[in-house]
């Protein structure tokens, strides 16, 4: 069974004089003297290390108190997620699960093993609790896959004890700088060892490709803006993978949300990206929307419901309502659970990753693409605007009933389209396309607050048909009905000014 620890730890060259004295330093009492440990992992990565490229360790180790397989996702520099799992001979399906959307249909293979001598101490309080770990490892290399040769370094490692402050880290790295030691160049001992055990063909294209990097590559032309939010839509998706099969909190929202930007930005630059090659895509990214938001919906609706019952007082709550709230929504949950884990895993989902990923490196860019970027993103959100103008206005002219109940929908997903394309325009046209994703995300939120009534509704009177069959009170549910009532008519009602301030403020 895999564990997860946070990782929070600085890494440090060393020119082998050890450890200065850490005796002092941010309440640090006594430093013990934990002795050797020697360490042999062996790192696995595809063919043409996908992994590495994501800044993602997986490894096999012996030798220290955490033998075992371990899988590192970054989380923010210096730190990262660490899963466990117990020593086997094969990676643990359950770590190759967590960077399929990486390795997709490629193959893991041992690509470096890394031997390490390292000297352990550790730093404790007064109260001789732990702070944090300080080591020296003397580190040998040797590349198995894609590379030559070996290398060898010293460095220093210096981790925070579970729970610890962070700011520890920094008033050690304080004292680490006045014996003369220098932050590591390197982000984890893999990346040094890729690096220096490269082929010198490979080392020259690397030392290439970071000059190209570092000159910067600014977006110029329209097409260049639309595929940065592309591009970093599909980063998304690909990376919150493991953060939804780990069921972290808001993680499903997240990856939904970039299949709907990326599916947004190919109808609203249809212009600029040929809808021959984007319009499949599109519609995979609205299925892996659907899947995804059968559980997320269900989630939202669970936390209104839940709130919704908690608001009343005791005597209007009759018969098990709670309980039947509580059992409809993990019923809900389990099979949304394992419908979704089954898409992540499937051939479909992996081929639109793929073709994601060829949209990426070869762009079908048409003649607009080349234009300046002001004028044709604004033209795109301009004409995405009006027809959430004209939706707005029609579902004004409706009776309140189902007939509005349906163009407020359609005119909620046009506000989202509207607001996506005008966030991929902001960084070319600035203030104004600002603004305009400011307001469409208020009046997006006013919109789903009344469609989230809509679906409560509808539950609600499903409850209570069931509640009502096994001979138990439906009243409570009815009373929860008239409260939701009430919650979209207060929404239509405010409707009108909002989007009177919206106009006023696009000055339309």
């Amino acid at each position: 069974m895999a564990e997860t620890k946070r990782e929070i730890e600085r890494k440090y060259e060393s020119d082998e004089s050890g450890l200065p004295d850490l005796t002092g330093v941010a309440g640090v009492v006594t430093v013990l003297d934990k002795g050797v440990v020697e360490l042999d992992a062996t790192y696995y990565d595809t063919s043409d290390l996908r992994l590495a490229a994501a800044s993602i360790t997986l490894r096999r180790r012996t030798g220290g108190s955490d033998a075992g397989w371990h899988l590192k996702l970054p989380v923010e520099a210096g730190v990262r997620d660490e899963i466990r799992s117990p020593l086997s001979d094969t990676v643990p399906e359950e770590l190759g699960r967590l960077v399929r959307s990486r390795v997709r249909e490629g193959q893991l293979v041992p690509v470096v093993r890394l031997r390490s001598s390292r000297d352990v101490r550790e730093l404790v309080d007064g109260r001789g609790r732990p702070l944090a770990e300080a080591s020296v490892d003397a580190v040998r290399a040797d590349r198995l896959f894609g590379g030559e040769g070996s290398a060898q370094w010293t460095e220093i490692e210096v981790e925070l004890a579970d729970g610890g402050d962070p700011a520890l880290l920094d008033k050690v790295e304080k004292r680490l700088r006045k014996a003369g030691v220098r932050p590591s160049t390197s982000s984890s001992k893999l990346a040094r060892a890729l690096t220096e055990t490269a082929s010198k063909k490979k080392r020259a294209k690397g030392r290439t490709s970071a000059a190209k990097a570092a000159a910067g590559d600014e977006p110029v032309t329209a097409g260049d803006h639309v595929l940065a939010y592309v591009r970093a839509q599909r980063d998304a998706i690909v990376a919150l993978d493991p953060a939804v099969r780990q069921e972290t909190p808001d993680s499903v929202h997240d990856m939904r949300v970039a299949t709907r930007r990326l599916r947004s930005t190919f109808r609203s630059f249809g212009k600029v990206l040929d809808p021959a090659v984007t319009a499949p895509i599109a519609d995979e990214l609205k299925w892996l929307a659907g899947e995804l938001g059968a559980g997320r919906d269900q989630e939202v609706l669970d936390e209104r419901l839940t709130a919704a019952l908690d608001d009343l007082p005791a005597a209007l709550v009759s018969g098990p309502v709670e309980a039947r709230l509580r059992a409809w929504a993990q019923a809900q949950r389990t099979g949304s659970r394992h419908r979704l884990l089954g898409v992540l895993d499937s051939p479909r989902h992996l081929a639109l990753l793929d073709a994601l990923d060829a949209l990426v490196a070869d762009p079908p860019l048409l003649e607009a693409a080349a234009g300046k970027p002001g004028k044709v993103l604004a033209k795109a959100v301009r004409k995405d605007f009006r027809k959430v103008s004209a939706l707005i206005a029609q579902a004004l002219d409706e009776p309140s009933g189902h007939a509005r109940d349906v163009s407020l929908h359609e005119a909620r997903k046009k506000t989202k389209r509207t607001r996506y394309a005008a966030e991929t325009a902001v960084p070319a046209v600035g203030g104004s396309a600002k603004a305009l994703a400011k307001s469409m995300k208020s009046l997006q939120s006013l919109l789903g607050d009344h469609q989230d009534s809509v679906m409560a509704r509808q539950t609600l009177r499903e409850l209570s048909a069931v509640a009502h069959a096994a001979g138990e009170s439906a009243f409570t549910y009815g009373v929860l009905y008239g409260r939701e009532v009430g919650r979209a008519e207060r929404a239509e009602e405010a409707l009108p000014q909002v989007w009177e301030r919206v106009c006023e403020r696009m000055q339309v």
